[in-house]
């Protein structure tokens, strides 16, 4: 027999998303949605199947799933997104360890879906993502932004896919990397880093070499090449935005 299991999903406005990440847990012993305040249907489809829903306002990435694992009435917790899938092949690893978990986390593949092509290569894959995890001795990093899963304790590996469907589009994708190239910079910011002109010039080159060239993102086609030239961008954006505060900081 498993141990007992909690899925917990954070929400605004996933009504086109929600449904088909709900049926893909819909095994698990508790689905929990926390919500933060839609206006469509995520509510609505969400009860239909089947899950807990949980109102709260928007605290941060971080800390909104940090509330989410302290409301889940099971202590094993596989934390996902509304735009994201566990893959058969994932559910049944899943399954397999929580016969008798020996771990205080588990981490497995994410894949990601861009300009309708699933990445193979690059910084779109494996993308390890650790989002199994016992409660007790693990949860969400309280970062605003680029948030993770911090145990204390043996972290091991399963096969399967988190299937990531990307925004929809080009301009809302650009739109929530924009958002989070100012979260990015404030939370450094607020850490007393400084905004330094040579990682904004050599960064992003250093990262199209490692993710485009080594790891082999131009065998993803031209979606390979668009995801990369973003990230380059967003990497330049980091540190732009970084130096803008520390001149704004001075000029204060």
């Amino acid at each position: 027999m498993s141990v007992p299991l909690s899925v917990t999903v954070v929400t605004l406005n996933a009504g086109h998303q929600i449904e088909a990440c709900l049926r893909s847990v819909a095994w698990a012993d508790e689905l929990l949605v926390v919500d933060s305040g839609s206006t469509d249907d995520t509510v609505a489809i969400a009860e239909r199947c089947g899950a807990r829903v949980v109102h709260q306002q928007w605290l941060g990435y971080g800390p909104q799933k940090r509330f989410a694992t302290a409301s889940a009435r099971n202590d094993w917790v596989l934390s996902v997104d509304a735009d994201e899938r566990v893959s058969p092949e994932l559910r049944l690893a899943i399954g397999a360890v929580l016969q008798s978990p020996t771990c205080a986390g588990y981490r497995f593949r994410r894949c990601n879906r861009f300009m309708g092509r699933w990445l193979r290569h690059g910084e779109g894959y494996p993308d390890w993502s650790l989002r199994l995890y016992d409660r007790n001795r693990g949860n969400w990093s309280a970062d605003p932004v680029h948030e993770r899963v911090e145990v204390s304790g043996l972290v091991q590996t399963i096969d399967g896919d988190l299937l990531h469907e990307s925004a929809d589009t080009l301009s809302a994708y650009l739109a929530k990397q924009n958002r989070y190239t100012t979260l990015q910079a404030e939370q450094l910011h607020a850490r007393g880093r400084r905004g330094s002109v040579m990682k904004l010039v050599l960064s992003p080159p250093i990262r199209f070499l490692k993710f485009y060239v080594l790891r082999q993102g131009f065998r993803d086609g031209v979606p390979g090449l668009v995801h990369i030239l973003i990230g380059c961008f967003n990497t330049a954006m980091k540190n732009a935005k970084l130096l803008e505060l520390d001149r704004s900081g001075r000029a204060s």
